[in-house]
């Protein structure tokens, strides 16, 4: 009998843990696990009892990450895009 993988291991939050990853694989694996969430793709013991409180620190990291001079061009438009979003639907 084969177990399901946990998605968010999938995703990659074991490789946040790790010191051997880099801050950039880091980073888009924070990425595609708050992406995950806001879709609502992550099992439920995997979420914040406060989901509220969890939303406004993915918007907050997605604010940062517009800013961050180590990220991307195009991870930074893709959080733009993601704050956008966010903004239209509260």
């Amino acid at each position: 009998m084969q177990s399901q993988a946990n998605p968010a291991n999938v995703a990659g939050e074991a490789a946040l843990k790790n010191p051997k990853v880099s801050e950039e694989a880091k980073e888009h694996s924070q990425q595609v696990l708050k992406e995950m969430e806001l879709r609502g793709e992550l099992p439920e013991q995997n979420r914040s009892a406060d989901e509220s409180k969890n939303i406004s620190n993915i918007i907050g990291g997605h604010k940062a990450a517009t800013k961050n001079p180590n990220v991307s061009e195009e991870a930074k438009e893709h959080s733009k895009q993601l704050l956008r979003t966010s903004e239209r639907e509260a």
